[in-house]
């Protein structure tokens, strides 16, 4: 894919976040989402691509766009993969908490594993613990493992996990080896960037969380040089049959970075909706607002933080505002 089109893609996640964030704190995740998922999909159409949708709202007969299988585009340029998350932290945009991004990777066709919509054990780290982690190895060796790759004492290690109660004997063995834990309530894909992003404060992301937000997270560690490993946890035969029909064979292989993305060309980025360790949140003021982004490219390794100020008055219909 062009260079050029890094900056297409953050102009996506910056429509998404600016729509999103007008709904901060008001308690209405569906219309939070639904602002998100209607800026990116009229932005999408503005991009010389030939996409096609292989992680996004869901099956067609569930989600009016953005589903999976649905092409995006203006149908010239090359043939791409995306997956997409137009708001990550539903919960959290709609009590006003941090930690909330839109997010998208596109990658070369047939190279995006084609999550289905179930739990995934995850295990992220940055760079510096490449091939140090083992989803085959326990909680203590994994953090004692990424510590001494790190060259840190395990009690400065910091640990993300989602509070969750199937977190729990997690949680123990993470605390009983002496480790950091930063609880979180929504949203891992942005902790698992943040690994591989100096100075965040995170080296490592561990449990069980949605495994197509896993698959968003392994695009930005392709692009950054990190580590993930990933193993599907199906909650019954019906997600096991939906694995199979995407492709999965084997529901219990342990899926590596590269079975998650199978090529360097591949694009990550993200805005923040709401403040993060990574990103800021929108701000707005009067006529104009400001967006934070982190655009990535697989192929050169290219780190970019993009903060956009916005004026909405010349903005296109994709940028809306709310009485």
């Amino acid at each position: 894919m062009d260079r050029e089109l890094a900056l297409e893609f953050a102009r996506v996640t910056e429509a998404a976040a600016l729509n999103s964030a007008r709904w901060m704190g008001k308690g209405d995740k569906i219309a939070a989402d639904d602002a998100a998922v209607r800026a990116m999909r009229s932005m999408f159409d503005t991009i010389h691509i030939q996409g096609t949708v292989v992680i996004g709202e869901g099956e067609m007969d569930e989600a009016p766009m953005l589903y999976i299988g649905e092409k995006v585009g203006s149908g010239k340029g090359p043939k791409v993969d995306i997956a997409v998350d137009p708001l990550e932290g539903t919960n959290l945009v709609a009590k006003g908490m941090n930690g909330s991004i839109a997010v998208l990777a596109v990658a070369e066709e047939n190279c995006l594993l084609h999550a289905p919509d179930m739990y995934m054990e995850k295990i992220a780290v940055g760079p510096g613990a490449k091939g140090a982690i083992s989803l085959e190895a326990s909680p203590e060796e994994n953090v004692i493992n990424v510590a001494k790759a790190l060259g840190k004492s395990v009690q400065d290690i910091t640990v993300v996990i989602l509070d969750r109660p199937r977190h729990e004997k997690l949680i123990q063995a993470v605390r009983k080896v002496g480790a950091r834990i930063r609880l979180i309530t929504d949203g891992d894909v942005s902790p698992a960037v943040a690994t591989a992003i100096p100075n965040s404060g995170v080296d490592m992301v561990m449990g069980i969380g949605g495994a197509p937000e896993g698959v968003l997270a392994a695009a930005a560690l392709r692009c950054m040089d990190g580590d993930m490993q990933g193993r599907l946890v199906p909650g019954n035969e019906e997600e096991i049959e939906r694995a199979k029909k995407l492709g999965i064979g084997d529901i219990n292989k342990i899926l590596t970075l590269d079975d998650m993305v199978r090529t360097d060309d591949v694009i990550f980025a993200a805005t923040g909706i709401t403040d993060g360790d990574m990103l800021q949140g929108v701000r707005f003021y009067a006529d104009r607002a400001t967006t934070h982004t982190v655009v990535m490219r697989g192929q050169t390794g290219t780190l970019r933080f993009i903060k956009a100020h916005h004026y909405l008055k010349k903005k296109p219909k994709y940028v809306q505002t709310l009485g």
